[in-house]
């Protein structure tokens, strides 16, 4: 039994362009996951400074962001968009719960391990804190779900440990202060202030890879602009992008088997699939036999009629920064209140003098 009210949370953030992985595995699925809950969409502006501390064009890249999400189709009158640090209340949990977590927690999340590589007492201390800020992201708001992809489930369930462990630590502060619920812990019934975030991975998530090389994720990173689709691509880009993408001499199988072994043919067959909503068996029946010279054209013309919308909605948007700062600074409000109503208890469980 979980009586927390059902609240969905999720953050973007703005380091470089946006690409079409970014759109498929998390934007789109932000705009589905709107019709049927209550949203708080952040763009996470401090998580971008853990490992690159200075940045030219941070507001730009926040823009763009709130831009995306936007055109994309997320209401933010029925729904909250706002970024990270116009709420201070974030990082003021986020030091709470680097005192609930052990630092032995931290240092085995795998992307602080790919991200420090051999120089781990290089980085930030930022880049190790990362997760924890990451659950006072989703959880000042006491959200209930997150749409996750499979790089940040480490992450929820590092989130999941700090709720649990801080509501171990304080039960009986919690229920002195008249606040929390009852829920179930597997077998185990706990008297909880935070509640245990489950994961929203609904539907195949698609994995998008680079165009370049099948076996790697597109990222925004890449150095080569060929491996990615970037939202902002006009329909020259989109074309020449996917038409030099790599590929493989045979035609496209028949059956889903047959791209075993064939991450580049996989990997655009998944877009046209994800893309057009289908699965990659329908498009396969559709054009297995045919050569990439064939389905490419179509791959095309299908990816210009999806991002093209959105392309053209974000650059009108861009080009009135006012009018997003206007959406960002509503929805910064509105996420105070809940947070600042959030610290208040939180303030009165722990003992702080108010």
């Amino acid at each position: 039994m979980n009586a927390f009210k059902p609240l969905v949370f999720s953050g973007v953030q703005p380091t470089g362009n946006l690409h079409l992985g970014n759109y498929l595995g998390a934007i789109r699925k932000f705009v589905a996951l709107q019709e049927d809950n209550d949203c708080i969409y952040c763009v996470v502006d401090m998580h971008a400074i853990t490992a690159q501390l200075v940045h030219s064009d941070l507001k730009a890249q926040t823009r763009s962001i709130a831009a995306a999400f936007i055109a994309a189709g997320i209401d933010p009158v029925k729904h909250i968009v706002f970024n990270q640090s116009a709420v201070p209340q974030h990082a003021e949990l986020a030091w709470v719960f680097n005192c609930v977590a052990r630092i032995g927690w931290m240092e085995r999340m795998t992307q602080f391990k790919d991200k420090s590589g051999k120089n781990a007492e290089q980085v930030s201390l930022g880049l190790l804190a990362y997760p924890s800020l990451m659950a006072a992201d989703i959880l000042v708001y006491r959200a209930t779900h997150v749409p996750v992809g499979d790089d940040q489930k480490q992450h929820l369930e590092l989130a999941r440990d700090i709720a649990q462990k801080f509501n171990i630590d304080f039960g009986g502060h919690i229920r002195n202060a008249g606040l929390g619920v009852d829920i179930m812990v597997g077998d185990e019934p706990v008297h909880a202030y935070f509640p245990m975030v489950e994961p929203l991975i609904g539907g195949p998530a698609p994995r998008v890879m680079s165009l370049k090389d099948g076996t790697k994720k597109m990222s925004k990173s890449d150095p080569s602009d060929l491996s990615r689709i970037n939202l902002m691509d006009d329909v020259d880009a989109i074309s020449k992008k996917i038409k030099k993408a790599k590929t493989d001499p045979d035609a496209l199988p028949s059956e889903v088997e047959g791209l075993k072994g064939r991450p580049e043919a996989e990997n655009l067959v998944g877009i046209y699939a994800a893309l057009s909503d289908k699965t990659k068996a329908d498009v396969l029946a559709e054009f297995g036999g045919q050569q990439f010279s064939t389905f490419k054209p179509a791959l095309v013309e299908l990816a210009v009629n999806v991002l093209a919308p959105v392309n053209n909605e974000m650059r009108r948007l861009l080009d009135d920064p006012t009018h997003i700062d206007a959406i960002l600074k509503q929805g910064g409000e509105r996420a105070r209140a809940i947070a600042e109503k959030t610290m208040n208890e939180v303030r009165d469980i722990i003992g702080f003098l108010r």
